[in-house]
């Protein structure tokens, strides 16, 4: 058995495997999704007189979906529609979820699509980030997802978090692709602002949800069942990928939230 060529192949890309048993994410115990209707398993249903109606059925998030591959407790922080405002000005205090007993070892976030794509928030730049004190962020989207950053690093702080980008879709037209490719930037100079914090670069390695893509994979206008499993899968991939690359990254996760963490044992991020 060759253990470089199975686990840290130099060539390899994000989505290479899909590890049914979740891979390296097994090595979490806790994950919190933060995100919107495509964190949270929705579901668009029309009724006989052609009424649309969205469900968040989490269960069927690939949030969830990760949870039964690799034997995690993971957290749907998410509901549809979500923006990173909603989220500060009232989502996450109504839900308890800045609360100390809902810290998990890792976060995924994937806010955008509703801010910047949707609604037009001004995207800003990591300059409107106070790594310091979140309170002092300015009221862009950089802003407000930096401060969710900020909250969630202060109630765990050695946390991991890993930050999605967009897909691109087949209704990408060039401004939402600018905006996407924009959204895109700002999250790798999140992660190089942050400490241990990665990019999930679907835009780059997932497929393009195109008309083919959505044929197979989508309900109306929000994916289905095999939609969100694969969603999963991809995260899983990702994920796993990051940890094998990065090992010595990783090699304190079980002393997050633990007063036994070692400063400056690990390398890199």
């Amino acid at each position: 058995m060759d253990i470089n060529k199975l686990f840290f192949d130099p060539a390899e890309q994000p989505l290479d495997s899909f590890p049914a048993d979740g891979g390296f994410v097994g090595i979490f115990r806790t994950i919190a999704c933060i995100g919107d209707s495509l964190s949270s398993g929705e579901f668009v249903s029309i009724n006989g007189e052609g009424r649309k109606s969205w469900h968040d059925m989490y269960d069927y998030s690939w949030g969830q979906y990760i949870a039964r591959m690799a034997g995690c407790k993971v957290y749907n922080f998410s509901s549809g529609g979500m923006t990173a405002r909603i989220y500060l000005d009232y989502f996450a205090d109504r839900h308890g979820y800045w609360s100390h007993d809902l810290a998990a070892q890792a976060y995924i976030i994937a806010l955008g699509v509703n801010d910047i794509i949707n609604d037009g928030l001004e995207l800003g730049t990591v300059a409107d980030i106070d790594t310091a004190d979140y309170r002092n962020n300015k009221p862009t989207f950089a802003g407000d997802y930096g401060q969710i950053i900020g909250r969630y690093r202060e109630i765990q702080p050695k946390a991991k978090f890993f930050l999605m980008t967009m897909p691109h879709d087949r209704g990408d037209d060039s401004e939402m692709i600018r905006r996407a490719e924009a959204h895109a930037q700002l999250l790798y100079d999140m992660a190089e602002l942050f400490s241990n914090t990665y990019v999930l670069d679907f835009m780059k390695y997932a497929p393009v949800y195109n008309e083919e893509f959505q044929d197979k994979f989508y309900l109306v206008d929000h994916m289905n069942p095999m939609g969100y499993l694969l969603t999963a899968r991809m995260v899983v991939s990702y994920i796993d990928y990051i940890i094998r690359h990065n090992i010595k990254d990783f090699v304190q996760v079980p002393f997050i939230g633990t007063p036994f963490y070692m400063d400056g044992m690990e390398q890199g991020k």
